[in-house]
């Protein structure tokens, strides 16, 4: 759990990792070379693509950062944890959860995110 831990940290450095080549270096650490990372408005494969991402994330939210805002679940290789995109003056822009898979590296293989809370259970 403890290096599943540094890893979450890591993924949130680079998230919110502003210089481009200190972001390319992160996510090569911490993202397998095939890893794959998921969201509504987005999709990228490869720490390559998965930097430049963040990357187009940072300018739509210029200032904002990312932390975490839960503990970690796990079971097998996969993990889930809640974030939060929180703004210059402290606001939480978006919140949301995060499903991962580890590959045997211990680096991550894919994440798939959720924004917001679940839907309400139709009547």
């Amino acid at each position: 759990m403890d290096t599943l831990q540094t890893t979450i940290t890591n993924y949130l450095r680079l998230l919110n990792e502003t210089d481009a080549d200190r972001r390319a270096t992160l996510a090569e650490a911490v993202w397998a070379d095939d890893g794959r990372w998921i969201d509504p408005p987005f999709e990228a494969e490869g720490p390559a693509a998965i930097a430049d991402t963040i990357g187009g994330v940072q300018a739509q939210f210029p200032g904002h950062t990312f932390r975490q805002a839960s503990g970690v679940d796990t079971h097998h290789d996969l993990f889930r944890f809640a974030w939060e995109l929180v703004a210059p003056d402290g606001s939480v822009a978006i919140a949301g959860i995060d499903v991962g898979q580890v590959a045997d590296d211990g680096r991550l293989s894919r994440i798939t995110g959720f924004l917001g809370d679940l839907p309400a259970l139709a009547a």
